[in-house]
C-alpha cells in the first residue's frame, strides 16, 4: 500500500476503482505540476483542493479577469486571444520564480509540456504530470453540472489530443513498459493517472524542502 505521502516516479496508474490511492502526492521542491484532462473532468476542483501547497494558474481566472473588463454585449471569442496570452504570461512568471506551481492544462498540447519542462529544468526543477482520465461522458456531465460548456469543436479537439496520449500510455504498458514514461511524455519526471473513481482520494500535495 502506498504511504500517506507518495513520491511519484515514472507512470503511476491509479485509474481503477479500488486502487490504493495515496492521500498526498509528494514532489521535489520547486516542481511544476501540470493537471490535465478534458474540460469538465475536474481539473479546477483538484487544483483548488491542492492550492494550499502551491499557487495555481488556471485559465478560468484569466477568462474572468478579461470578462470583467469588457462590455457584457461583447462575446468571449472577441477577447479570447487576450485571455490566453494573459494565462500564458502568468504561467511563465510563476515557473520562472523557481517556486512550486500548479498549472491547469488540457493535456493535448505536447509543445506546452516541453516548454514547461525546459523552463523548470533551467532552474534545476522537474516537471510532473497528473492526468484525469474520466471519459467523455463524465466530462460532458461535469460541464453541465458547473454550468460552463466549451464548444463541441474545442471539446472534440481536446478529446482527440488526449485520446492519442492515453493510447500511447496504454500501448506502452501493454508492451511491457510498465512504469516507464514513453517518448510522448519523456519530458516529465512522473505521470499520475487518476480516474473518476479515484480523483477524489488524493486530498493534497506537498513539496519537499530542498537539500
Amino acid at each position: 500500500m502506498p504511504p500517506a505521502a507518495f513520491r511519484p516516479s515514472g507512470v503511476v496508474d491509479l485509474r481503477a476503482a479500488g486502487s490504493r490511492v495515496p492521500a498526498v502526492l509528494s514532489y521535489p521542491a520547486g516542481s511544476v505540476v501540470v493537471v490535465s484532462g478534458l474540460p469538465g473532468s475536474g481539473k479546477s476542483t483538484l487544483m483548488r483542493r491542492w492550492s494550499a501547497a502551491a499557487p495555481a494558474v488556471d485559465p478560468r481566472a484569466a477568462h474572468e479577469r478579461w470578462q470583467a473588463r469588457m462590455p457584457d454585449r461583447l462575446p468571449y471569442a472577441v477577447y479570447r486571444p487576450c485571455a490566453r496570452l494573459d494565462h500564458f504570461l502568468r504561467i511563465r512568471t510563476a515557473v520562472r520564480s523557481g517556486e512550486p506551481v500548479l498549472v491547469h492544462d488540457c493535456g493535448s498540447r505536447p509543445w506546452m509540456r516541453r516548454w514547461l519542462a525546459r523552463e523548470a529544468g533551467r532552474r534545476g526543477h522537474e516537471l510532473h504530470l497528473v492526468l484525469l482520465d474520466v471519459g467523455t461522458v463524465r466530462a460532458l456531465e461535469g460541464q453541465r453540472r458547473r454550468g460552463r460548456r466549451v464548444s463541441r469543436r474545442v471539446f472534440t479537439r481536446h478529446a482527440h489530443g488526449l485520446g492519442r496520449l492515453l493510447r500511447t500510455l496504454d500501448a506502452a504498458a501493454a508492451g511491457g513498459g510498465g512504469r516507464t514514461l514513453p517518448p510522448a511524455v519523456a519530458e516529465a519526471a512522473s505521470l499520475v493517472l487518476l480516474g473518476a473513481a479515484t480523483r477524489e482520494d488524493v486530498s493534497g500535495l506537498e513539496f519537499r524542502p530542498a537539500g
